[in-house]
């Protein structure tokens, strides 16, 4: 059964339309409350540095108060914090305030559960048949209290500091952090420098507007830049909430989230710590499917999102997983994504090992993948046309068996995303370029 607010993370949207608005957030928060908070109750609510997050923290605190829950205010921290903190706090929910990569303009509310999980489709699904109706208020002496958490930027800093290798620091390790104008950009310089890295921050004076803009995991190339030219060890990029990391090697070279991975899915083999298989997505690069078998380890691939390789991870009893882009899950340091503490394990790995991050990748080729973004005007399914079923079967075959194709529709936006992997660099891109032309013509 299809959902019609929430996508593969939360409710997302440009502010000010449908449903990114004040009047929805409220409703949304006593939808939420009547369907996991019991009267009394209490929510976390977090947000990043986006300017209208302090509107929609107000509309959503009103609408948990009306219904009865307490309301604990975290302020801008990042997502994996928020979760952090609902388990911290031992809250009924956590609500978070983002939409992660996106521009400033639009905005997205999103769950944890008490267990800092992210909530499933069925709970969404009631949340969404709850919308049906009105927001409550309850009478005075029912309504929940609101009250500002000071301390959780240094709880959740202590947290991650923590998620590091026993008798492990960073002292010797320069490290440029770029923190996307976001949620992380206290947190991360300082959880770093207090381990005893000589910390360069860019991407970490928010302004309201400035997240994500040419900066941060989506726009490394200031990082790029940068970590060469001061001659740090390694770069750590974020996006605007926090749950997604690249780094930069020494060599100003971008190491993505299926390099990180073999990282750490080596590194953990040879310390006799790894237990069950690696989760990738259908987008993983076949470099690393082929680079984890060499070396004995299982891979599985499973749905895009981070949700997905989570539910992966849990059902195969794996420890290690995420997303290209950068989602990563370390589920014996954390419950969540968490591109910080996903960091920290990467830097462990160098300084046990006494390697470069350039060094720690050589053992994973990367095939030629070409990723297109096709826009369209209404969400849609691509495998629904027959057009681009035709286009497909007619790429696969060119590939003979030496690559792959995927088409998935976005979650998050009205996008089809085209991504073609192969042996031809030449040929990858000739094809995902024809297969992006046919789905244009089949979603105009």
């Amino acid at each position: 059964m299809s959902k019609n607010y929430f996508g593969t993370d939360g409710v997302r949207g440009t502010v000010g339309n449908d449903p990114m608005t004040a009047d929805f957030a409220m409703r949304l928060a006593s939808a939420a409350a009547q369907v996991l908070v019991p009267t009394g109750g209490t929510v976390v609510i977090g947000k990043d540095t986006r300017l209208s997050g302090y509107m929609f923290e107000s509309a959503l605190e009103a609408g948990f108060v009306a219904a009865g829950a307490d309301v604990l205010l975290l302020g801008p921290l990042p997502t994996p914090g928020i979760a952090r903190l609902t388990q911290e706090f031992n809250a009924d929910l956590g609500v978070v305030i983002s939409a992660s990569h996106n521009a400033y303009f639009d905005n997205g509310i999103k769950f944890f559960d008490r267990s800092g999980s992210k909530l499933t489709d069925d709970i969404e699904h009631r949340i969404e048949e709850q919308l049906k109706n009105r927001a409550i208020t309850l009478e005075s002496k029912a309504l929940g209290k609101a009250k500002r958490i000071d301390t959780a930027r240094i709880r959740y800093q202590e947290f991650c500091e923590s998620s590091m290798p026993d008798g492990v620091d960073l002292q010797g390790l320069k490290v440029v952090f770029d923190g996307a104008n976001g949620a992380g950009y206290k947190v991360g310089p300082r959880t770093l420098a207090n381990l005893g890295a000589e910390v360069i921050p860019i991407g970490c004076s928010p302004n309201g507007k400035n997240i994500n803009d040419g900066c941060g995991s989506m726009e490394p190339g200031l990082l790029k830049l940068t970590v060469p030219a001061v001659r740090a060890n390694v770069g750590v990029a974020l996006d605007g909430d926090g749950d997604r990391l690249i780094m930069i090697d020494e060599n100003g070279e971008l190491i993505d989230g299926d390099q990180l991975l073999y990282v750490l899915a080596t590194a953990r083999q040879k310390q006799g710590k790894l237990k069950g298989p690696i989760v990738g997505t259908v987008m993983s690069n076949l470099g690393l499917e082929h680079a984890l078998n060499a070396q004995d380890i299982e891979f599985r691939r499973a749905s895009v999102g981070d949700r997905y390789v989570l539910e992966a991870l849990k059902d195969s009893g794996g420890i290690i997983g995420g997303e290209t882009s950068g989602h990563m899950i370390v589920l014996d340091k954390t419950t969540t994504g968490d591109g910080l503490i996903c960091a920290l394990q990467v830097l462990a790995v160098m300084k046990e090992s006494g390697r470069r991050l350039s060094e720690l990748v050589e053992g994973m080729p990367k095939y030629p993948q070409t990723m297109v973004n096709v826009r369209t005007e209404r969400r849609m399914d691509p495998g629904q046309s027959a057009d681009i079923c035709d286009a497909v079967a007619v790429a696969e075959a060119e590939l003979a068996n030496k690559g792959r194709v995927v088409l998935r529709a976005s979650g998050t936006e009205p996008v089809i995303r085209v991504m073609v992997e192969g042996e031809d660099a030449d040929q990858v891109v000739s094809l995902a370029n024809r297969l992006a032309t046919v789905v244009a013509a089949a979603a105009g």
